[in-house]
């Protein structure tokens, strides 16, 4: 199966939105150096996984409106199909 960028209509939200976790995560890291209270720490973490969480999911939602939905209807249905749920599989046990 060929594999193409499906997410060009999100490109300029998705690196909004990574940039921002870009911004979590050195503040993570300032916080452990500031020794800050561990609930505080593991608080901002949470909001940083969701945040990756999400830009997970609509990379999976572009990838199933336009590569998911082209490979079934051509020969590559299931191959995309066992692609797909593979990577759920993971994205589900993160």
């Amino acid at each position: 199966m060929e594999r193409t960028s499906s997410y060009a209509d999100h490109r300029e939200e998705l690196v909004r939105r990574l940039n921002r976790i870009e911004g979590q995560v050195r503040g993570i890291r300032r916080m452990i150096e500031e020794d800050r209270y561990c609930l505080d720490v593991v608080q901002q973490i949470s909001a940083m996984n969701a945040a990756a969480q999400e830009v997970a999911l609509i990379m999976l939602e572009d990838h199933l409106r336009k590569c998911v939905a082209e490979a079934v209807e051509g020969e590559g249905r299931e191959a995309a199909i066992r692609e797909m749920i593979r990577v759920l599989r993971k994205t589900v046990r993160a």
